[in-house]
């Protein structure tokens, strides 16, 4: 076969045309059939100098496997499905992203539906599920209607859930720790002299939203600050969310020198907001993000945010479902996966306004 450009890697060059199939793979690596059928579907068993010699002779031969053959000999689709919430949000992109390398990394491809909140859609996402039949999948929503599971759990297909998920086997849940970050958030404000801190959360309808929400007034409060009922608004995690609920403050007879968001859409939000008030930040608000999506390292100023690794979720989900599906976790009880959350400091945070012009005053005079 001739090779495809400069700089690829010089294919094998046989006497005469010949089908490319399995046979081929079989004979041209000095192997049997049932060989190169285990190393294609990544059995264990067999020895990795044979299995590198046949992978050598696929890549040389740019010979693609019949993934219905392989599903039909291995009795699995080598699909992973992966629902998330929406794709508008950078977030769930680089989720899925991150899932996919580790997918691949590891010979799955993957299926991916986005519900955009709406049960009905949850349901279609559930149905091609089903119709791929997926050989199992994370449900990275943040928030679920939980009878429309029952068609996967019932068909005892492995499950990863985020926050909360049903006690059984297959099922493995990726525990967020909301608080570690939400908690350095507050103390990173307190420390910076922040008193009026306020709080724009996400629906409360997700455990997810909740969950931050709660780890918010519970480290106000060990910082003893306690939280302003007026100051907790609904951001809906989105931008246009986050604007309305700026719009709001600004409007406010007293207003916070600090916002904590629920999450960064809600965040970039309030920076257009300031923006367009003719304000600026952090010198008139600070501003603390949640999820560190990859454009919270270039809004105006950089934005301050808690961390929530999207390839840490990636990886857990993947290693969580192929734990279940190649039959080295077979415990009946449900596994838990903990996921990290850490602050990382930019320059949308800073003393609160007027700070500098008091320390002025109390600065010692020249005479």
């Amino acid at each position: 076969m001739a090779d495809l450009g400069q700089g690829t890697k010089k294919k094998r060059k046989t006497a005469s045309p010949e089908r490319m199939d399995i046979r081929t793979i079989a004979r041209l690596a000095n192997v049997s059939i049932a060989t190169v059928s285990r190393t294609i579907n990544r059995i264990p068993t067999v020895n990795p100098k044979i299995a590198k010699r046949v992978w050598e002779v696929i890549e040389e031969l740019d010979y693609f496997p019949n993934t219905q053959a392989r599903a039909l000999v291995s009795g699995r689709s080598w699909i992973l499905g992966l629902i998330v919430s929406e794709i508008t949000n950078p977030f769930f992109p680089e989720l899925i992203q991150g899932f996919e390398d580790i997918a691949v990394e590891h010979g799955y491809e993957i299926l991916v539906s986005s519900t955009n909140h709406d049960p009905k859609r949850m349901s279609h996402c559930i149905r091609r599920m089903l119709e791929r039949k997926v050989d199992g999948v994370a449900v990275m929503t943040f928030g679920i209607e939980a009878p429309l599971l029952e068609q996967l759990a019932q068909r005892k297909i492995p499950l990863v859930f985020v926050d909360v998920g049903p006690d059984g086997p297959n099922i493995s849940v990726l525990k967020v720790d909301y608080r570690h970050g939400i908690r350095q958030g507050v103390q990173h404000l307190a420390a910076l002299g922040h008193r009026k801190i306020a709080f724009l959360r996400g629906p409360l309808a997700l455990h997810s939203a909740q969950s931050r929400l709660d780890a918010f007034s519970e480290s106000m409060r060990e910082c003893g600050i306690p939280p302003k009922p007026e100051w907790i608004l609904q951001g809906e995690h989105t931008l246009e969310g986050g604007m309305a609920a700026m719009q709001q403050l600004l409007a406010g007879k007293d207003m916070p020198t600090a916002v904590m968001c629920s999450n960064d859409m809600t965040a970039i939000g309030v920076l257009h907001s300031m923006y367009r008030a003719g304000l600026r930040v952090p010198d008139d608000l600070s501003v603390i993000g949640f999820d560190n999506i990859h454009i919270a390292e270039v809004t105006i100023p950089p934005l301050t945010t808690v961390q929530m690794s999207r390839f840490d979720l990636a990886r857990a989900a993947v290693n969580a479902l192929r734990a279940c599906v190649e039959g080295t976790e077979t415990s009946p009880q449900k596994h838990e996966y903990n996921i990290q959350t850490d602050l990382v400091v930019r320059e949308s945070t800073g003393f609160p306004r007027g700070t500098m012009k008091e320390l002025r005053k109390k600065s010692p005079t020249k005479k």
